[in-house]
């Protein structure tokens, strides 16, 4: 299914819903990161890249990780503030193009990507892959958590992502070490899902979302990748 290009800034400041909660924003960190941290997958400087609205950054940070937290979206970093701030946490949050990321190079021992590698373009991807080069210091990881092609074809997500090609982008200035597959928990109900096809793709088919996988909370979840790469 064909999903339009989505504005970040627009969906931060709610003047372009698309749907009736933030899909990726549920108010707590990603399950499969807290595994990741309670795994040792964390070190040193971190760099929450398209941090949104900064849980995992938050999350990170009371581990006792120092965090920069960078978002294309300033109504999503000045979210990510407001929480921290009422949190009473430090996290360094700023604007930034993940595909150049100047003024950040060599800064950075472990970069988290939640779920902003699916969003960017195809062509795209491998400026993003070298600008993460940039940012970091020998021997740093990479987490990438992004969407695979396991997810239900009329299920709006922004792209599907196949193992061969995370393969054959990440590999050229990254050494895969893991990739795995692995669960993302979203903000959504099945009937908000629904409710998404209606609005970003309004010339389709009402779906049936009945057979997707929720929690306990009623929430969707969805197949994820969870690639760990070093840098080459």
């Amino acid at each position: 299914m064909y999903i339009p290009k989505i504005d970040f800034e627009q969906v931060y400041r709610g003047t372009r819903p698309i749907a009736p909660r933030i899909p990726w924003d549920i108010g707590e960190p990603q399950p499969v990161l807290v595994a990741l941290e309670a795994a040792g997958g964390f070190s040193g400087e971190v760099l929450d890249i398209g941090c949104g609205p900064g849980d995992n950054a938050a999350f990170l940070t009371t581990r006792g990780y120092h965090v920069t937290g960078l978002d294309s979206s300033p109504a999503g970093v000045t979210e990510a503030r407001a929480r921290a701030a009422g949190k009473g946490l430090d996290i360094s949050f700023g604007q930034a193009d993940a595909t150049r990321l100047d003024g950040y190079e060599g800064r950075f021992d472990t970069v988290l990507d939640s779920a902003l590698y699916h969003c960017l373009d195809e062509e795209t991807r491998p400026a993003y892959l070298a600008a993460l080069v940039r940012a970091t210091r020998p021997g740093a990881r990479l987490h990438i958590l992004c969407f695979p092609d396991t997810v239900p074809e009329n299920y709006p997500v922004p792209d599907r992502i196949t193992e061969q090609s995370l393969r054959e982008t990440v590999g050229q200035g990254w050494t895969i070490t893991r990739l795995a597959q692995a669960t993302y928990t979203t903000a959504l109900t099945r009937e908000d899902a629904a409710d998404a096809v209606s609005r970003l793709a309004p010339d389709e088919p009402a779906p049936d979302f009945s057979a997707l996988t929720t929690d306990e909370r009623g929430r969707v979840v969805l197949p994820l990748w969870q690639l760990t790469a070093l840098r080459a």
